[in-house]
């Protein structure tokens, strides 16, 4: 019967080994940034995840600190080359727009010399007037001003300005996200390195314990069996010792491609992720935080103004408009030999019958400020539902840390206890195997957790827009 009870203890160890193995080392799903779910356009790679080397290769090991990556990220991330360029091609359309309600000055000269055939125009057998004239020089010098005043050309330039502050607000979301990403790469890295140093310590027991076997082997004191289940247990820490820095390998160099590092730049981790609860703050604070701060709520807000303007730019083409023409200028045969001539003329133009074009401009003008508005009220609602999940995250997840480092702490203890008793001869080594397992998985659910509770933290900041300035606040517990 013990032995029955014995194999049925394996067969389920091993069942619950295999379900964290199916998700080891990769990060929970608890918590996890909304960051991974966006979709990267036209199928490429998210450019938040990508970097623009900077730099050539020091040739040591730099020391990096978590600080140092969301620096790095914050200047040399693709998404913030790419917010940057938005915000130039936003600008230029405004300039653009204000271009058509500025004066336009030009200056030009001229000096042409020509001959003319009167008869090619008509002009034949004209008294005292030979056909042929010339040749003769014109010589021109001249300037010229040209001035519109259109409103609707006002509204587009207003629309033009609050387009530039939607791009520069969500240029400082893009921030926010390039600073999220940093932190999420190098929080799973952290924890990639918790898991090798784990995988190593349990390797170090495992051989511990094969060479006590084949010790106690060797005096006759145990089976080949014993000795046998030791190997297994051996080789089977060596595989997760493989599996856990090939994959802190892999997490290496996504952080390092998302920060910029030169390309073949060894690093190290110089932070450790660490457990730290959240100083405790309120719904209602934490939403008027979100709400003041978050760059892509303050983005649309500025694109229902821009909307808004737009819109009053296509009723404004019903309005008459007012076209100013002027030019002065000194011409003549030849410079010293010249005139001054000038011409100034005001035109008024009255839209009467446009085809219905402008009812046309309205209509989409209209149709797109509703978008807006009803974007900017789901971001409204969206943002109560973000802070809301980040705060059940940061709860279960602190919930789940101190129940992981107990276990953990119960999981050492066991399997110091069944390594005595082997040691002394009362069991057999499973136990031991057992207490192995037992504390690897507790040492799985402990990294974990709190990787989990870490990335609750960071979420709760982006969720606030304080992501690029606030996360060491967060992440300090203040």
């Amino acid at each position: 019967m013990k032995a029955i009870t014995s194999i049925f203890t394996v067969l389920v160890t091993l069942c619950a080994l295999n379900s964290a193995r199916a998700q080891y080392p990769g990060a929970p799903s608890e918590g996890q940034s909304r960051m991974s779910a966006i979709p990267a356009p036209g199928g490429s790679q998210n450019p938040l995840m990508a970097g623009i080397p900077s730099g050539i290769p020091t040739g040591s090991v730099l020391s990096l600190t978590l600080k140092d990556a969301v620096d790095r990220g914050l200047r040399y991330n693709l998404g913030i080359t790419l917010g940057q360029q938005s915000i130039r091609a936003a600008q230029s359309s405004r300039l653009r727009a204000l271009s058509a309600l500025l004066p336009h000055l030009t200056a030009e000269t001229s000096e042409v010399v020509q001959q003319v055939n009167l008869a090619s125009f008509g002009f034949t057998g004209l008294p005292n007037v030979p056909q042929i004239v010339g040749p003769f020089s014109v010589f021109d010098v001249r300037a010229r001003l040209s001035q519109s005043l259109d409103f609707s050309r006002i509204s587009e330039v207003r629309a033009g300005t609050e387009n530039v502050n939607a791009t520069e607000r969500s240029y400082q979301n893009t921030r926010d996200q390039v600073a999220l990403v940093c932190l999420q790469l190098y929080m799973q890295a952290a924890a990639g390195s918790s898991r090798v140093e784990a995988s190593r310590a349990q390797l170090k027991t495992a051989k511990a314990l094969y060479d006590l076997a084949v010790s106690r082997r060797s005096a006759g004191f145990i089976p080949g069996i014993e000795v046998l289940r030791s190997q297994v247990q051996m080789q089977a820490q060596q595989q997760r010792l493989i599996l856990a820095e090939n994959e802190f390998a892999k997490q290496k160099l996504a952080l390092a491609q998302a920060i910029g590092l030169p390309m073949g730049q060894e690093f190290e981790l110089a932070d450790q992720v660490t457990y730290m609860p959240l100083a405790p703050i309120t719904l209602e604070d934490a939403l008027q935080d979100a709400y003041n701060h978050r760059g892509d709520y303050q983005s649309l807000q500025a694109q229902v103004k821009a909307a808004e303007e737009s819109r009053k730019a296509a009723v404004r083409q019903k309005l008459p408009s007012l076209d100013l023409n002027a030019n002065y200028g000194d011409i003549g045969q030849r410079p010293f030999l010249s005139h001054g001539s000038f011409f100034i003329g005001v035109s008024l133009r009255i839209p009467i019958f446009q085809g219905r074009e402008t009812e046309s401009k309205i209509l989409a003008a209209d149709a797109q400020l509703e978008q807006q508005k009803a974007d900017l009220e789901s971001l409204h609602a969206r943002i109560y539902y973000e802070i809301r999940s980040a705060f059940l995250d940061l709860k279960s997840s602190g919930d789940r840390v101190s129940v992981a480092k107990s276990n953990l702490d119960l999981a050492g203890e066991q399997v110091a206890q069944a390594q005595d008793r082997f040691a002394a001869g009362v069991v057999g080594n499973i136990e031991v195997v057992l207490a192995q397992d037992m504390l690897a998985l507790a040492t799985e659910d402990y990294i974990s957790s709190l990787y989990a509770h870490n990335l609750a933290k960071v979420n709760l900041a982006q969720a606030l827009g304080m992501a690029a300035s606030g996360y060491e606040k967060l992440l300090r517990g203040k």
